[in-house]
């Protein structure tokens, strides 16, 4: 009989031990029984016979994980507080599969770049991990499919990391343009069916050139010789739910333990990578761009100078774009007769509206209803929408704009790559005039026509409670300028009440790096290192004490300051009530070691947390 420590993929719980008639492979994947069920577990080492009585494992399965893939789980699991279970779940196993060399294409065509940009990537190859600061349109992506041709040139392969949401078809079309049917996509929106092709391609070695969200930073690609992050600066490269990793920051621990190179793109680069790597400015790009700013101070609301401005466009045959950081209809509802706001019965916000499902929807816990009638509160009053959302807008320009052609951009409407690729192409062969959406306007999609930007809501993003609040509203706003202008002179309408803040630093973003870093010396990162303790609870008396359990051991480790602690700005999310405790040290393996030492099982740790509700 043999015996094993095995990680159960998924658990909560450290290695278990089991028994085995067989011999096992060390990082060999099995299927053993645990809490009534078959799961995969990774068999970590062999030990002795335990003095405890053990389960037998069910048998050997054909997958394993590499040794760098297990340094890898390893560094995520201590970083980001998770079992090393969860972070093996996150990876796609090996295979012992012969490569079809024979599939392996050559490639003929080659990048011709400029001499600003030959220049610019030989500077950029001079460093491990660098940043590419290039604005829209100035070229980045063909550094990248360069520096591309000469990695697989020495047979080797690459990988490109891009925010989910902007995986656009130009971006696919792009690569196989040059690279074939070596390339290979990777994202959540794939079926079963398409996932298990592209596996297939990866173990047998066909596949070249893997581009995808950030899971695809998880795939058994052998021999990897490039890791590209394109647009950095998003914040979907973070988790949400554990393992909490930042496929940024996890792409530049992967290059170096893999001694590859790294390279970052943005034409907004964060503050921390623009801090800490090596930069090339690329300023510049193919366009003649000339995009004229005009501020309107006022609240969120479609005004007769947007009206204006986007009848006017649409006359000239010429399309536009309208930015709004909230979806559905209306963000809140509030009682006309006594102030109430209608909030979701299991979280501390209030209720959004979606007029076309006749419903109102939390969008923290998904839970749903009918729309009330009357107020709940006070049983006589209206309840009235405050907050323009994009259904809305959509609404109000088709009843008062009949002839206008216009379309829905956000995660509501557009919910699967089919559909995201078939509204792209209506947009960009002239079939619609005026595009309403979310953030997802400016995740690097390629629009041609866009002679005017329309962007509310920006005030909202400045005015959060959020140390990066200024870089995440600037660089919102020159992406969706950047997507602008790409053929013909192009008018941005900004409303917002901050026209002396944006101003400046529209056509000199790094301008407002060099003074944001001044503002953050000595008290946020890239110059400190923050973690954000969370403690949820059904019971409100027992989060408040668990939290002020850790609170009391945390005090005792003098390198590491409390910011602050209490309630959660949104005190309740799910029917469990929120408590948070925020640190700060100069460097990560002090917090580390402080909450080692003081977590306790209600604690969930958040390591460079982007989110502070």
């Amino acid at each position: 009989m043999f015996y094993y420590k095995i990680s159960i993929l998924g658990s909560l719980l450290e290695p278990l031990t089991y028994a085995s008639t067989f011999s096992c492979k060390s990082l060999g994947l099995v299927l053993l029984p645990f809490q009534n069920k078959d799961k995969e577990g990774v068999v970590l080492e062999k030990v002795n016979k335990p003095e405890f009585k053990t389960v037998e494992i069910t048998q050997k399965l054909d997958g394993f994980f590499s040794q760098e893939q297990f340094l890898f789980a390893k560094f995520i699991s201590e970083y980001y507080f998770c079992s090393l279970g969860e972070a093996f779940s996150l990876f796609i196993p090996s295979k012992n599969l012969l490569e079809s060399v024979a599939c392996i294409e050559r490639y003929c065509l080659s990048i011709e770049l400029s001499v600003k940009q030959r220049d610019t990537l030989l500077e950029l190859q001079q460093h491990k991990v660098s940043l590419l600061f290039g604005d829209t349109g100035s070229g980045k992506t063909e550094i990248y499919m360069k520096w591309f041709e000469e990695i697989l040139a020495k047979e080797q392969r690459v990988l490109m990391l891009m925010p989910e949401i902007s995986l656009t078809p130009q971006m696919q079309i792009r690569l196989e343009e040059h690279f074939g049917a070596s390339v290979v996509m990777w994202h959540s929106k794939l079926t079963k069916k398409q996932k298990e092709k592209n596996l297939e391609k990866i173990y047998n070695g066909s596949a070249r050139v893997i581009a995808g969200a950030r899971s695809a930073l998880f795939l058994p690609i052998k021999d990897l010789g490039f890791i590209v992050v394109d647009e950095e600066h998003d914040d979907s490269y973070k988790a949400s739910s554990r393992p909490r990793y930042n496929a940024r920051d996890m792409a530049i621990y992967y290059g170096k333990l893999l001694g590859i190179p790294v390279l970052l793109g943005s034409a907004t680069p964060s503050l921390s990578s623009y801090v800490k790597f090596p930069y090339v400015r690329l300023k510049g790009g193919h366009f003649n761009q000339n995009r004229r700013f005009v501020y309107e101070p006022h609240i969120e609301e479609i005004t007769p100078i947007i009206e204006e401005a986007v009848t006017k466009t649409a006359l000239k045959k010429e399309q536009s774009m309208l930015f709004l950081p909230t979806r559905a209809n209306f963000k809140y509802m509030i009682c006309d007769h006594c102030g109430y706001t209608y909030k979701c019965p299991y979280c501390d916000v209030g209720m959004s509206l979606h007029k076309f499902s006749r419903r109102v929807k939390c969008h923290y816990c998904n839970f749903q209803e009918p729309i009330p009638e009357v107020c709940p509160e006070c049983k006589t009053g209206n309840l009235l929408s405050s907050r323009l959302g994009t259904a809305e807008a959509v609404e109000h320009f088709q009843e008062k704009y009949p002839q206008l052609r216009v379309a829905q951009f956000d995660r509501d409407k557009i919910t699967t790559q089919k559909k995201l690729k078939a509204l792209l192409g209506s947009f960009n062969s002239g079939e619609i005039d005026l595009l309403i959406g979310t953030q997802m306007l400016s995740k690097g999609h390629d629009y041609h026509d866009v002679t005017l930007a329309v962007i509310q809501g920006i005030d909202n993003i400045l005015q959060m409670s959020d140390y990066r609040a200024r870089e995440k509203a600037l660089s919102l706003l020159i992406q969706i300028a950047g997507r602008s202008g790409r053929k013909k002179d192009a008018l941005v309408l900004v409303q917002s009440f901050y026209q002396e803040f944006f101003e400046p630093y529209i056509n000199q973003y790094e301008v407002f790096l060099e003074e944001e870093k001044e503002f953050r010396k000595e008290m946020y990162p890239p110059y400190k290192k923050l973690s954000r303790l969370g403690f949820a609870h059904v019971k409100k008396e027992t989060a408040n004490d668990k939290m002020n359990e850790v609170l009391q051991k945390l005090y005792q480790f003098s390198n590491v300051e409390v910011v602050g602690h209490g309630p959660s700005p949104i005190e309740k999310i799910a029917n469990k009530f929120r408590f948070q405790i925020l640190l700060r040290a100069d460097k990560s393996t002090d917090l580390i070691k402080a909450i080692k030492g003081s977590k306790n099982v209600l604690c969930e740790v958040d390591m460079d947390p982007i989110d502070f509700i």
